[in-house]
């Protein structure tokens, strides 16, 4: 019996995650998609709009909860299925000095955006084939120590070493590990920061396209890139975070 091919998108219910589900619905390695989020209204909502691509299954789940990926190896094992592409989209962050964010908040954040990548990983990986994509939203935030986002540049900073260390590791396998390192992107993950703290009008000025950003992740992954950074402003920043970071950092901070 062919294995149904799969796609896995994390953080699919909005932002870069449910245009990466539009795109990826397309796509001919792709059979079915598998939507994971909290919301399961959206999730509903974003199936609905692709199914006349591609089939669905919906995940609604806590990535914060460290049990839901569980949930994943369930599904993933109960019919025969091969993962094409893992999508790591769900992150988030929280903008605000360290000790003035609760450690829940804190906490979260490195459970979603680093626990929760790992373990979805190392879940999705036995799954997996040559041509397979593992595609990891980091951020430009990787590249250099933030303040007031300590917590979250430090995670991305995690992403994005984990990335590039098991993109070496799986080349071999013929699977492909792509690092996303944008800098801000027009989606509701600033609405969740700012309700801590307010984002830096440089930062607001720099937004960009989400759908451009997401079109550029899928081809740049598909191509086997072991890291994407997408504006010109971001790669620029990229080089510029080669320089001293404490010198950055006062700058910046």
């Amino acid at each position: 019996m062919k294995k149904t091919r799969i796609a896995i998108v994390t953080g699919a219910s909005s932002g870069m995650g449910r245009e990466i589900v539009r795109l990826l619905a397309k796509r001919e390695e792709v059979d079915q998609i598998l939507l994971i989020a909290r919301r399961e209204d959206r999730l509903r909502d974003v199936a609905a709009e692709v199914m006349c691509h591609v089939k669905t299954e919906i995940l609604p789940l806590d990535l914060a909860d460290p049990s839901a990926v569980s949930a994943v190896a369930a599904v993933l094992s109960k019919e025969k299925k091969r993962v094409t592409w893992l999508v790591n989209a769900a992150g988030f962050g929280h903008i605000g000095c360290f000790d003035e964010l609760t450690l829940k908040e804190q906490t979260d954040m490195l459970d979603v955006n680093c626990r929760a990548l790992t373990a979805m990983t190392y879940t999705v990986l036995p799954f997996m084939r040559k041509g397979a994509h593992v595609v990891n939203l980091a951020s430009a935030a990787a590249f250099l120590p933030q303040p007031r986002f300590a917590v979250y540049a430090a995670s991305k900073s995690y992403v994005l070493s984990f990335s590039r260390a098991i993109g070496r590791e799986l080349r071999g396998r013929g699977i492909s590990v792509t690092a996303v390192c944008p800098g801000p992107v027009e989606t509701e993950f600033f609405d969740i920061a700012e309700r801590t703290g307010e984002v830096k009008l440089y930062k607001k000025l720099m937004m960009a396209n989400c759908e451009k950003v997401s079109r550029g992740i899928v081809r740049a992954s598909a191509k086997g890139k072991a890291v994407y950074v997408p504006t010109l402003t971001m790669k620029t920043m990229r080089v510029g975070a080669k320089l001293p970071h404490g010198l950055l950092i006062r700058f910046f901070g």
